[in-house]
């Protein structure tokens, strides 16, 4: 592709920054109507992560305490064999002291039974609580996981609807920006990234910048209107056009975006 020729009179710079700025601005409300939904979308992805991290966690420590109700039911089942082992025994001592240490088995494996009965019954309350909590925190992540589905719907849509035009506007942006030399395009950036509505180019409109209460005086607006220099406006700190090359240039741009959109339908 050609390089684009730098424009070279004052008239041809404030023409070309002003459609640089049309081209932007359009960008920018394309952008706007997406609104909040790409940080939405985000936010709803990073607490999904955050919610599946948790039941892992939650499911992860419910296996724990199912492990240890197996262990303590195996070492119950494991008591009673010894129990009737030493009961059986018991049937077969030669003397009291045998009896008596035996009985202090039986006993001892009955308080084994005791105690993993009482971890059981623990456990199992442990159990209920992390099964509450495993569905609570599964029901929000069920919710958020379809508000993140509806989101991201409502992006997908918004972004097929403005892609083509975003992508026509993105290389007209290049295209007007390869038009002006370095230094007015890095001082139109500056400008423009400064100001909260993006705007860096203004027209006078009611004898004030666009946007702005404060009187321009008028030898300031001759001058600008005369467009034989580049002129910030001293308030804003932007850049006038008058209203006259402001309106050619909306509608020579309108014509141009539209030409293009026909262009991109018609190959669609």
């Amino acid at each position: 592709m050609a390089k684009k020729t730098k424009a070279t009179s004052a008239e041809e710079k404030l023409r070309a920054l002003y459609d640089l700025q049309l081209i932007d601005s359009r960008i920018d409300r394309l952008r706007v109507v997406r609104g909040e939904l790409p940080l939405e979308v985000e936010d709803l992805e990073d607490e999904l992560a955050g919610l599946e991290s948790r039941l892992e966690r939650l499911k992860a420590e419910a296996e724990g305490v199912t492990d240890r109700i197996r262990e303590r039911k195996e070492s119950i089942i494991d008591s009673g064999a010894m129990i009737k082992r030493f009961e059986e025994q018991q049937n077969s001592v030669r003397n009291n002291r045998e009896f008596e240490s035996l009985n202090k088995e039986i006993e001892y494996q009955s308080l084994e039974i005791q105690l993993s009965e009482k971890r059981i019954r623990e456990a199992e309350a442990q159990m209920e609580q992390k099964a509450e909590i495993i569905q609570e925190v599964q029901t929000k992540f069920d919710i958020r996981a379809e508000d993140l589905k509806t989101k991201r719907a409502e992006l997908d849509e918004i972004i097929a609807e403005t892609r083509a035009e975003e992508e026509i506007l993105n290389g007209m942006s290049g295209e007007m920006a390869e038009k002006i030399d370095d230094r007015l395009l890095q001082a139109y950036l500056r400008i423009r990234g400064g100001a909260k509505n993006g705007m860096a180019v203004v027209p006078i409109e009611r004898d004030a910048s666009a946007g702005s209460y404060i009187k321009i005086p008028p030898q300031r607006i001759l001058d600008v209107s005369a467009r034989k220099r580049i002129i910030v406006d001293e308030h804003s700190g932007r850049i006038l056009v008058d209203e006259e090359l402001a309106q050619e240039e909306a509608d020579k741009m309108e014509k141009s975006v539209q030409k293009q959109l026909s262009k991109t339908k018609a190959k669609a």
